[in-house]
C-alpha cells in the first residue's frame, strides 16, 4: 500500500541527482586513463573515483543514508576491520619479505 504508515518515501529527484552523478565519476574515471596519467597519480585518482562511486551507492540505493547508526555500523564495521587487518598483514608482509632479501642475497 502506498499510503500506509510507517512507509518512507523518498524523492525520485534525489535518485536521478545520484545516478547522472555517478556517471560524471565514471567519465572523470575514463579520463584518468585516457589523459594518460601514470604511477601513483593515476591509482589515487581511479580508487578515490571508484570509493566515491561505491559510497554513493550504498548510501543512497542501498538506503543506508537513511537507516539507523547501530543497523549501519554493523553492516560497515566487519568490512573496515577486514581492509585494517588486510592493511596491516600487507605491512608485515613486506617487512618479512625485505628482510628475507635482506639476509638471503648472496
Amino acid at each position: 500500500m502506498a499510503g500506509a504508515e510507517g512507509q518512507q518515501q523518498h524523492p525520485l529527484k534525489i535518485y536521478l541527482y545520484i545516478w547522472v552523478f555517478l556517471f560524471v565519476l565514471s567519465f572523470f574515471s575514463y579520463m584518468v586513463d585516457y589523459v594518460g596519467f601514470q604511477g601513483y597519480l593515476r591509482w589515487s585518482l581511479i580508487l578515490v573515483f571508484m570509493f566515491l562511486k561505491a559510497g554513493f551507492i550504498i548510501a543512497i540505493f542501498m538506503h543506508m543514508w537513511w537507516e539507523r547508526m547501530a543497523l549501519i555500523t554493523a553492516i560497515l564495521l566487519p568490512p573496515v576491520a577486514l581492509l585494517v587487518l588486510i592493511g596491516l598483514m600487507a605491512v608485515e608482509g613486506n617487512y618479512t619479505f625485505s628482510v628475507r632479501d635482506l639476509f638471503f642475497a648472496t
